[in-house]
C-alpha cells in the first residue's frame, strides 16, 4: 500500500483541470494522482486520457455529488493517507511533505490542513479554510485569517503548527481508514460544512486535526454555491443546526440548541433587510427541514456517541466579538 494519494473530484470541470491540474502533476511526485469523474458530460475524461495518461481515472456513470463521490471512490484507492483536493486549487513545490510530517510526529493526528491562500489575491488568506478552522461556543465556524467577510493578509502571523477544530474540504489531508471507519462525508449536508462535521467526528473518536504552515496552496473558491443565492443561506443555517445536533455533548446541546434557534430568528430580520426576503424565508425553510429530519439526524448522533474530549474550541461568541467589540482578526480574540 502506498503512503499517500491525491484525489480530485470532477464534474464537467475541464476548464479547472486545464488551469490547476498542471501544478498538481508537477508538485505531487511520487504520489499517485486520481481524478474521480462524477458522470461528466463535457470532454473532461477524454482530455485527461490524452493529456495526462499518468493520472489514474475513476469514472462514475452519474453524478453522486461532492460527498458521495468521495465516499464511493476512497474504498477503491489503496493508500494509507489521501488528500481530498478541489479541482480549483493550485499547489506549490513540496506541498505534501509537511502534511506527512505532521502525522509522522503524532500518529493520533488523522487530518491535516495546509495554509490556504486566495488564488486571485495570493497575499491574502482564502475564505474556505485560511490557516485552520474553529467553532465558537455556539457552533459558528470561522478561521484563523478569516472571520466573517474579513480576510487577512498573510504576514506569517499564523505560521505555527497547531491543533485546529476543522480542516477545509478544499484541501483535506486525511487518514483514509479513519475516513472510512467514520462513514466519510455526510451526504445530507450536500455542499456546506460537511468537512466540519467530519472533523468533529474525528475529534469525538479521540483523534486530532492540525494545521501545517509549511505547506501552501492557492484556492480559487466560490464555484459551488453563490453566497447571493438563498440556497446558500438555507444550507448555512440548516447544516449549522445539524452540525451541533449530531456532534455536541448532551449537556451542552440542551441549552445550546434553543439559543441557536433564537439567534437564527434574530438573523432572519437582518438577512431579510440586507439580502432580501427570500433569504429570510430560506432560514425558515432551514428550521422546518431541521425539524422534519430530526429523527434521522438524531439517529446519526446515537451512532457517533459524542464524547467529552479536549477539542480546540473558541469559548467566546464570535458575532459579539466581531460586530459589537470590533475584533476583526483572529489574533485580536
Amino acid at each position: 500500500m502506498e503512503k499517500l494519494s491525491i484525489v480530485l473530484l470532477n464534474f464537467n470541470g475541464r476548464k479547472h483541470l486545464e488551469t490547476f491540474l498542471p501544478s498538481v502533476v508537477e508538485h505531487s511526485q511520487p504520489h499517485s494522482i486520481y481524478v474521480v469523474d462524477n458522470g461528466s458530460t463535457d470532454s473532461s475524461v477524454s482530455y485527461l486520457k490524452e493529456t495526462y495518461p499518468q493520472v489514474k481515472l475513476i469514472c462514475f456513470e452519474k453524478n453522486h455529488g461532492f460527498c458521495d463521490g468521495y465516499n464511493k471512490a476512497l474504498p477503491l484507492i489503496q493508500s494509507e493517507y489521501t488528500v481530498l483536493l478541489n479541482t480549483d486549487v493550485e499547489v506549490t513545490a513540496n506541498w505534501t511533505a509537511p502534511l506527512l510530517k505532521e502525522v509522522e510526529k503524532d500518529k493520533n493526528v488523522k487530518a491535516v490542513q495546509p495554509k490556504i491562500l486566495d488564488y486571485k489575491k495570493k497575499s491574502h488568506f482564502e475564505y474556505a479554510g485560511a490557516a485552520g478552522g474553529f467553532l465558537d461556543i455556539m457552533g459558528y465556524p470561522f478561521c484563523r485569517g478569516r472571520i466573517f467577510e474579513t480576510l487577512e493578509a498573510d504576514k506569517n502571523q499564523y505560521n505555527d503548527s497547531k491543533e485546529i477544530f476543522w480542516a477545509s474540504g478544499s484541501c483535506l489531508f486525511v487518514h483514509r481508514q479513519t475516513y472510512l471507519d467514520l462513514g466519510g462525508l455526510d451526504s445530507d449536508f450536500f455542499a456546506h460544512m460537511e468537512e466540519i462535521d467530519l472533523c468533529w467526528r474525528i475529534w469525538n473518536s479521540g483523534s486530532k486535526v492540525v494545521f501545517s504552515p509549511d505547506s501552501t496552496v492557492y484556492h480559487l473558491g466560490g464555484g459551488t454555491l453563490n453566497k447571493a443565492k438563498p440556497k446558500k443561506t438555507y444550507l448555512n443555517f440548516r447544516n449549522g443546526l445539524s452540525l451541533i445536533i449530531k456532534n455536541e455533548r448532551t449537556l451542552q446541546l440542551i441549552w445550546k440548541l434553543p439559543l441557536r434557534i433564537l439567534l437564527d430568528w434574530s438573523a432572519l430580520l437582518k438577512f431579510s433587510l440586507q439580502s432580501g426576503p427570500q433569504h429570510g424565508l430560506a432560514i425558515l425553510h432551514a428550521h422546518w427541514s431541521t425539524l422534519i429530519y430530526l429523527p434521522k439526524t438524531w439517529g446519526k448522533r446515537i451512532k457517533i456517541r459524542p464524547q467529552s474530549v479536549n477539542i480546540p474550541t473558541y469559548k467566546g461568541f464570535i458575532a459579539w466579538q466581531y460586530f459589537v467589540k470590533g475584533k476583526k482578526t483572529f489574533d485580536q480574540l
